[in-house]
């Protein structure tokens, strides 16, 4: 009589691969995710609305080591300052020479309408004297079309000394909310969605101060991404 062959039961084996298997999967997907993760700026808030906001942002670029690179924070302006300021801004469409040439100049337009003015006077004026040496300034304003797009301006200012730098991330931007939920445009008010195609100025010329930039940034209309304002110009008199 033969007698039947047996073999070890792989049970207790093949549990085991699974279980690896299973924690492996868990480990990449983890790695994953927070490789994806949107990283968050760490900031404070001023002012905020269901459609606006004005907080203070930390800047890592200012080291609180070096005393000579941080920002001339916090800052005392007076409604009226920061009303005359604002009016004053203004956005040009971005043209090259040929298109000046053919074209010439596109007309400049207010940076902001009245009501944004109303919004931003007051919370600037409070985030500048609240900010520390190592803070930027950013706003945001939105106007909702539908429920997942919007039009968006944004942007920052900070005070180095009396020169007013100041920074329009985005203007009049149409903004789709993706499908996935990742609102970029909140998150970095200072970071552009598209490729600007604008420049920025101020009606006192004499006060506004010359940035140098390379020629990529000239071509590619990011040259006077962020304007210098010399408020001692603009406010002769008493220090800023």
């Amino acid at each position: 009589m033969r007698r039947k062959k047996t073999t070890s039961s792989p049970t207790v084996p093949v549990r085991f691969l699974r279980v690896t298997l299973h924690v492996s999967r868990v480990i990449v997907l983890c790695a994953f995710a927070a490789g994806c993760a949107i990283p968050q700026v760490p900031s404070r808030t001023v002012y905020e609305d269901p459609v606006n906001f004005v907080r203070l942002e930390l800047d890592a670029t200012v080291l609180p080591e070096w005393p000579p690179g941080h920002f001339t924070h916090p800052a005392e302006l007076s409604h009226e300052q920061m009303r005359r300021l604002l009016m004053g801004l203004t956005v040009q469409e971005h043209r090259a020479a040929i298109q000046r040439w053919i074209g010439g100049d596109s007309i400049r337009l207010p940076m902001f309408r009245d009501d944004e003015i109303v919004i931003l006077v007051p919370q600037l004026v409070e985030a500048l004297r609240l900010a520390r040496e190592n803070e930027r300034v950013t706003y945001y304003l939105s106007q909702p079309q539908t429920s997942v797009k919007r039009i968006i301006t944004s942007g920052g200012l900070y005070l180095k000394g009396t020169e007013l730098h100041f920074i329009l991330g985005n203007w009049q931007t149409v903004y789709g909310i993706p499908a996935y939920g990742m609102i970029y445009d909140r998150r970095y008010p200072m970071n552009p969605i598209v490729s600007k195609g604008f420049d920025l100025f101020f009606d006192l010329d004499q006060a506004m101060v010359r940035q140098h930039t390379s020629i990529w940034d000239w071509l590619l209309a990011n040259s006077k991404d962020e304007l210098v304002i010399d408020l001692a110009r603009v406010f002769p008199g008493p220090t800023i």
